[in-house]
């Protein structure tokens, strides 16, 4: 009998026994290993922290919290008030266990027995703490797994994972999240009204700010707790802003922030960073929402191809504030002059002294004529290539590009780094000479920078991991120097911005504005001997600006960064490279002042004259070849006449209109066509056709 006995006590005990087993619990190095909190980080090159996103949306969790990373107070509290004994039972407080069975007995209700321990091991194990799991086998099995925690875990460790694991208010599991979102601080600067507060929500994260303040008072066995209302309100009232946060660069936070607790390092530097976002913020608060929205800037480093400040926009006005203005594409506008004038140098077909023809032109295409005009409607006549690149001069820009071609220029821009240039050069035409073709402030400062490296392109660096490239050969150095001294010229650009404008700085540094069509966008391109500064104004959306130039509007940014950069060494020219002679000149009719020039050895002249009438081809240059024009049924006919212009020497020769002798081509007569198609021919003494030119009436 005393056999059966037992039999049948070890049956119920290894059943017991069986029944309450908990499931397995993890290392606490497993738990920390697996760790991922729901937001990522991004920091300076000095690991300052710029910005931070939300990627993981189950959670809010942040960074696992060591248990020295809470401050003491915070963790006294915490502990008085879940688990007053943790420190002296092995994870079951039998005393507490105790009294709340005999609470039970009496019909009381009494203080729960949950250990840290036993709530840690429910974490870990969920199951320990489903729904409905209130039975005596559940927590019999709770208790287990609290002893067993309790075993294989140090107190600290226990400790520091309940205060990341613990569920306090909403979605925000840990104290780091809880001090966070609901104080703005660190777990380091909780005070005790703070932890006593953050208690008062473990036991119900959904309470209401009176609740929450009563079992605060309860907490701290205090009798003044009229402090606990106003506190309990405010900490459960809007969502604070995340101090800790600076959210300096949320554009590049957005590209690079996508892998939850990600530490992501970058190339920026945290206080250039600020000074751009001030800048930008101030120029456009200045220029106001009416006239520009939208803004972007970005710093390099030249030596080492490092972003130092990347902002993609400031919010302000802006309506389309999540747009990243530094990747966004954009119309160049005139910011794409220096490579054209560095690739007709190169190639000998200019120098810097070369005179360009500043006056009407009309160039037949294939969509029509293209007709460019300067900034100011206005024209210079002959001048410089110096003073048409530092006067951003329309007409010589596309003269020049008739000098190197459209092809070659558009594979020049490719190889530079604009990589929005995926047609072939004719599908640009003439007009790339302008900037017709898209580009981002990105690839813009990383071609601006070949300047100040001497002709040599290379992409720029973000991220502190990622390796430098080395540079390649774009221009040569000499007309790459050339260039550069070109945009550091501030006599040369003296005629269109004046003399001191913002792009004048008291060192040398080289600068190019940009306008494009419509007045949409505003770009400002800079460089020193040590930084490339890049900025963008206009709007996201495409709607033109009003009254905003090229130097009133990304100008004063791009000045006052420089600035800034160069507080502590001004920036010098660069050393000029071997293979550039320099010269006096002088410009015969008084065309420009005298002036010391730089050229490309062999190229060099000391006197520069316009060429005589005599000296150039006889040809017709109005009408265009392939111009349209239409009759107007409101204008008399007689009073619709076409006036023709030839250049060159044209004497002794003569103006055909199809069979018609129209006299003298001296004369420049107007004619009066018939509708049609015409053929104007200009024929020398000997009758021989020496230009002709089809056109059409209707």
């Amino acid at each position: 009998m005393v056999l059966g006995t037992g039999s049948v006590l070890l049956t119920a005990f290894v059943s017991a026994w069986w029944v309450t087993l908990p499931p397995a619990l993890p290392s606490y190095a497993a738990v920390r290993g697996h760790w991922k909190a729901s937001e990522a980080w991004m920091y300076d090159r000095n690991g300052r922290l710029i910005d931070s996103a939300r990627v993981d949306y189950q959670a809010r969790r942040l960074a696992w919290v060591k248990l020295d990373e809470v401050s003491p107070v915070a963790r006294d509290v915490l502990v008085e008030a879940e688990d007053r004994r943790f420190r002296s039972h092995g994870g079951i407080d039998w005393l507490a266990t105790a009294g709340s069975l005999r609470a039970r007995l009496s019909g009381k209700r009494g203080r729960g027995a949950s250990t840290l321990s036993m709530q840690v091991a429910a974490y870990l194990a969920p199951e320990l703490s489903a729904p409905g799991s209130r039975g005596l086998i559940d927590k019999l099995r709770q208790m287990r797994a609290g002893d067993a925690l309790d075993g294989a875990w140090s107190k600290d460790q226990i400790l520091e994972a309940y205060l990341n694991l613990a569920g306090f208010r909403g979605e925000a599991q840990g104290i780091g999240a809880a001090a966070l979102g609901l104080f703005g601080k660190t777990p380091a600067a909780l005070s005790r009204d703070d932890a006593l507060l953050l208690a008062a929500l473990l036991p119900d994260p959904r309470a209401g700010a009176a609740k929450v303040a009563a079992r605060a008072c309860a907490l701290s066995r205090e009798q003044d707790c009229s402090r606990f209302a106003g506190a309990a309100a405010s900490m459960l009232g809007p969502a604070r802003s995340l101090a800790l946060d600076p959210g300096l660069a949320p554009h590049l936070s957005a590209r690079l922030l996508t892998q939850p607790g990600a530490k992501v390092k970058t190339t920026l530097d945290i206080n250039i960073q600020r000074a751009a976002i001030a800048a930008l913020k101030r120029q456009l608060q200045g220029l106001g929402g009416t006239r520009a929205r939208d803004g972007a800037v970005v710093v390099v480093d030249n030596a080492t191809g490092d972003v130092l400040a990347y902002v993609g926009g400031i919010g302000g006005e802006s309506t389309a504030p999540a747009v990243d203005g530094a990747s966004a594409y954009r119309q160049a506008g005139s910011t794409l002059k220096p490579f054209l004038y560095a690739q007709a140098i190169e190639k000998g077909y200019l120098t810097a002294a070369s005179i360009l023809d500043d006056s009407p032109v009309q160039l037949d295409t294939a969509s029509g004529l293209y007709v460019p005009q300067n900034y100011d409607k206005a024209f210079k006549g002959p001048v410089s290539a110096r003073v048409a690149l530092a006067g951003s001069l329309n007409v010589p820009a596309v003269r020049t590009l008739l000098l190197t071609g459209v092809d070659p220029f558009r594979d020049r821009l490719w190889d530079i780094g604009y990589r929005g240039l995926v047609e072939d050069g004719q599908y640009y035409g003439y007009s790339l000479a302008l900037g017709s073709a898209e580009v981002t402030l990105m690839e813009q400062v990383a071609a601006f920078r070949s300047f100040a490296m001497g002709g040599r392109w290379g992409p720029l660096r973000v991220l502190e991991g990622d390796g430098r490239e080395a540079l390649r050969r774009v221009t040569t150095p000499q007309a790459a120097w050339i260039v550069a001294d070109m945009l550091a010229d501030p006599n040369a650009r003296a005629g269109t911005f004046g003399i001191d404008s913002a792009l004048r700085l008291p060192f040398w540094a080289g600068a190019k504005t940009g306008t494009s069509k419509a007045m949409r966008d505003n770009w400002c391109i800079g460089f020193s001997d040590r930084f490339t500064v890049g900025v963008w104004v206009g709007n996201l959306e495409g709607d033109p600006m009003r009254a905003v130039s090229g130097t009133s509007g990304a100008a004063p940014v791009w000045r006052d960064l420089m600035i800034m950069l160069h507080q502590e060494s001004p920036g010098k020219a660069p050393p000029r490279p071997s293979g550039i002679e320099e010269r006096g000149i002088v410009f015969e009719r008084g065309i420009e002042q005298p002036r010391r020039e730089y050229f490309i050895a062999g190229t060099a002249l000391t006197r520069v004259a316009v060429a005589p009438a005599a000296a150039r081809r006889p040809r017709i240059v109005n009408p265009v070849a392939g111009s349209v024009y239409a009759l107007d049924p409101d204008i008399p006919r007689e009073n619709q006449r076409l006036a023709v212009s030839v250049t060159g020497e044209v004497l002794g020769h003569r103006l055909v209109l199809d069979k018609q002798d129209l006299g003298s081509a001296e004369s420049r007569p107007l004619i009066l066509a018939p509708r049609g198609q015409h053929r104007l021919r200009l024929v020398d003494l000997g009758g021989r056709t020496v230009d002709q030119v089809v056109f059409t009436v209707r």
